[in-house]
């Protein structure tokens, strides 16, 4: 076989190939993200307030500080920086040995934050996620913070677990992972209750 035709033969696997990985196979992706069941995550699960206004990504968490909200896991990074929503897109950990004092400091002074809201310092609420980017937290951390939000809230601890039951999401296919609670949902949720108990003062 002469080398022309081996040249020939390359260029053809190339445009064949090209032609998958290139062209079919990113359509055939973009129409799967737009069927129904699955076009909010394909779109980045973007949630928006009363107003319309984009206030996050139920994907990616957020830093919550007043009282009247569930905090989130801690994280390395600053999830979205600059206006609220607007993630910078920046994913990963410390990369901090388990040895290093600068860890160690960090856990200790997290743990004793906790402790000083009578909040049990759970793995959760102490450590940061690989990502640092986790939105969920688990029911169990959801639980040690009803008494602060219920406080800061005016409501029984009972009517804000409604909400973190509500807000409860199953491991990936229901078999991986623990169930665990969407801190931006949650909180959106709590906010809009306030509004519509005000609207109905």
């Amino acid at each position: 076989m002469s080398i022309f035709k081996e040249f020939a033969k390359a260029i053809r696997i190339t445009l064949i190939l090209w032609l998958l990985t290139a062209i079919i196979y990113p359509l055939l992706i973009l129409f799967v993200g737009q069927v129904p069941f699955l076009r909010d995550k394909a779109q980045g699960s973007i949630v928006q307030n009363i107003k319309g206004e984009i206030i996050g990504s139920a994907l990616i968490g957020q830093q919550f500080k007043s009282d009247q909200y569930f905090h989130g896991r801690p994280s390395t990074i600053r999830y979205s920086q600059g206006k609220q929503g607007n993630p910078t897109g920046v994913s990963g950990a410390s990369n901090l040995a388990p040895s290093s004092p600068k860890l160690l400091q960090r856990i200790v002074e997290k743990a004793n934050q906790l402790r000083e809201e009578n909040i049990q310092p759970i793995a959760d609420l102490v450590y940061t996620s690989g990502s640092g980017l986790d939105p969920h937290i688990s029911v169990k951390a959801a639980k040690e913070q009803l008494e602060r939000v219920a406080r800061a809230r005016g409501l029984r601890s009972d009517e804000v677990f409604l909400f973190v039951k509500k807000y409860i999401e199953g491991g990936f296919l229901g078999i991986f992972g623990e169930p665990g609670v969407n801190v931006i949902k949650l909180n959106y949720a709590l906010d809009l209750d306030e509004f519509n108990r005000q609207q109905n003062r």
